[in-house]
């Protein structure tokens, strides 16, 4: 299969001009910390930047919640500090599903943007 996918991109480029084959180049696959860097670039990357901080004011909160809990000898004090660390644990579970999905998003439309090179590409090809 993945002889069939090389002979593909090659049959691709070799319609691309230069500058396009740049950018299919570009359109690659990504790895992990290529996604996550992928994510504080563009429009809403002060999302991502306040997303991160929340992230860790939660784990602080979390962090503290725990030893709280671990210190109290009171069952009212267990239930209240047991209850703030699920809470805070919940939100940066949260926020970190916000993050994966925003790459998941980035990825899909990366991908639809070598679909469209490569139509674009395919049907100036049939043109000629």
């Amino acid at each position: 299969m993945k002889t069939n996918m090389e002979d593909i991109d090659k049959i691709i480029k070799d319609t691309l001009t230069q500058e396009e084959a740049k950018f299919y180049d570009a359109l690659d696959e990504q790895n992990v910390l290529q996604m996550v860097l992928g994510l504080f670039k563009g429009k809403n990357k002060w999302i991502m930047f306040l997303m991160n901080v929340m992230t860790l004011v939660f784990f602080a909160l979390f962090i503290y919640c725990i030893v709280q809990f671990f210190k109290t000898d009171i069952q009212k004090d267990y239930i209240k500090w047991g209850i703030g660390s699920v809470v805070f644990l919940l939100g940066v579970s949260m926020l970190k599903l916000f993050a994966w999905m925003q790459m998941d998003k980035n990825a899909l439309l990366r991908e639809m943007k070598r679909l469209e090179l490569q139509i674009s590409s395919l049907s100036g090809k049939i043109s000629e």
